[in-house]
């Protein structure tokens, strides 16, 4: 008898520690078998196979009839146990609340509506800070078109501004902005 089936068994009599032996001897294998299925997987995938295991593991644990007859037969409910958590996952995704409708976009491949270098980014950071404490809705328009990349129109009915109103915080925040960045740049002209 091997000693996975020995531990099993003992599993199945009821002894208190018998699991906490048996994980260190099969988790090896177990991720072996989670990595294979998941390599099968389609690409962009959130799981890992650790945590997949894992899951796995507190699943077999967690059922009141695990009663298996040997290492075969643990390990084909093992099996099970993570095809039934890719299938959830997968319902799960593709489900109108989990963002079933939507795309997935590389981040690498996305550009900001606005690209900056550093410096600039942390001027700006400051600068609407500030703005926000002096007036948050023209901090908001201007978040909302340079970050996001909103249309003027887009921009101003998320905020519920009409178009006038929309170009008149427009303007304010961007003179706002430009003094408050660029103030040499107004020495200048």
């Amino acid at each position: 008898m091997s000693e996975v089936t020995r531990i099993l068994t003992a599993i199945e009599a009821g002894e208190p520690h018998a699991a906490e032996e048996l994980l260190p001897l099969v988790f090896d294998e177990l991720r072996r078998l989670a990595a294979w299925r998941l390599a099968h997987e389609r690409p962009g995938q959130t799981v890992q196979a650790t945590e997949l295991v894992h899951e796995a593991w507190l699943r077999l644990l967690g059922k009141d009839d695990n009663q298996w007859n040997g290492r075969r037969h643990f390990f084909g409910a093992a099996a099970e146990a993570i095809r039934r958590i890719l299938i959830e996952r997968a319902r799960r995704k593709h489900s109108p609340r989990g963002g079933g409708e939507l795309q997935r976009v590389d981040l690498e491949d996305f550009e900001i509506a606005a690209p900056l270098n550093d410096e600039d980014l942390l001027a700006l950071h400051e600068a609407l800070d500030e703005l926000t404490g002096l007036d948050s809705l023209a901090a908001e328009l201007i978040k909302l078109r340079f970050f996001t990349g909103l249309t003027h129109e887009e921009a101003a009915d998320l905020l519920g501004l009409s178009r006038s109103a929309a170009d008149r915080t427009w303007l304010f925040a961007r003179a706002w902005l430009f003094q408050r960045i660029r103030p040499e740049a107004l020495d200048k002209s």
